[in-house]
């Protein structure tokens, strides 16, 4: 595997062998339960199959796991997707895959280096891998179906549970190749902030309710810090499109923040084989315009979601599964 520091991102980059290696791990998990990839036998047989992956692989996710780094993300790159046998772009809202494939497993095996996937049943049926594609008449929706700007945010970042780590792979690019993924990382930006900015932004002075898709809410959401934990390194938490400022200083506040956010950002155009690795928890991410076809050959990313500590979780997953429920 070779590394490479790229300003504040690290890169990773399989070479022949142990991309043919991940390769035939990942085929071999394809026909396990039936292939149901969201079947509790299958991801046990990813989580079994992930100890055999190549051991630079499994070092560099531990490593990312303990410290993510000035950047908050990790580029994979050179992982196997199968392109010779993919079938065209999806452009159905809630598209998701449920039935095992080689790029879907990959993710589901990467997952299992920093922790375990998860999901959430209001969001795409609760799919562990869930596509991320341009959807015919919802260009300008601030989400994963659009096309257009999408503004910086932390991923679900109204709940309590909110995943550690976003996994975006690239099955397949979009056609101009100009598609960014953008991203931010809390440690970029804080050596930036003015000293008034930050003491907003570290109290309990910022609202970021839920999508209907989550359900209602009963009663006001409590305003809630944009940092918090530890005043040094601490986690960063914010929807650009769905975080709203309740104080004079907190509306100035998020102004610097956004300033901070569109001066700092690192862009990625990702390509086929490409894995971007998000640090919820201190990242957080958007993407650029891009103008889709709807031929087939439209970009194409895979999500999954990682926690860290499912257990923290454990009230909102019936029967010790792994899709939240609320």
């Amino acid at each position: 595997m070779l590394l490479a520091n790229e300003d504040t991102l690290t890169t990773a980059t399989l070479d022949t062998v142990e991309h043919e290696w991940l390769d035939r791990i990942a085929r071999d998990l394809l026909d396990v339960a039936g292939g149901r990839l969201d079947s509790p036998e299958w991801v046990a047989a990813a989580r079994r199959a992930w100890e055999d992956a190549p051991a630079s692989l499994r070092h560099a996710l531990k490593e990312f796991r303990r410290d993510s780094g000035t950047g908050g993300a990790l580029l994979l790159r050179n992982l196997p997707v199968d392109e010779d046998n993919l079938p065209p772009t999806p452009k159905a809202e809630g598209s998701v895959v449920r039935e095992a494939t080689v790029s879907a497993a990959v993710l589901v095996l990467v997952a299992h280096g920093l922790g375990d996937p998860g999901a959430f049943r209001a969001e795409k049926s609760g799919a562990l891998v869930q596509n991320v594609v341009p959807v015919p008449g919802k260009e300008e929706v601030q989400g994963n179906v659009g096309s257009a700007h999408l503004t910086f945010h932390t991923e679900n970042a109204f709940h309590r549970h909110r995943p550690d780590f976003v996994l975006l792979g690239c099955v397949r690019p979009d056609h101009e190749r100009i598609a960014e993924l953008r991203l931010v990382c809390s440690r970029q930006v804080l050596p930036k902030l003015g000293e008034q900015a930050r003491a907003a932004l570290s109290s309990a002075e910022f609202v970021t309710a839920p999508p209907p898709s989550f359900g209602a809410t009963s009663g006001e959401v409590p305003p809630r810090a944009v940092l918090h934990g530890d005043p040094d390194d601490p986690d960063l938490c914010v929807d650009q499109a769905a975080t709203e400022p309740v104080t004079d200083r907190a509306v100035a506040a998020l102004a610097e923040l956004g300033e901070l956010f569109d001066n700092s950002f690192n862009a990625l155009r990702l390509t086929a084989g490409d894995l971007a690795i998000v640090d919820n928890r201190v990242t957080v991410h958007g993407r650029s315009a891009f103008t889709p076809r709807y031929d087939g050959a439209d970009r194409w990313l895979q999500r999954t979601f990682v926690f860290a500590d499912l257990r923290r979780s454990r009230g909102h997953r019936p029967g010790d599964g792994y899709v939240l429920e609320s």
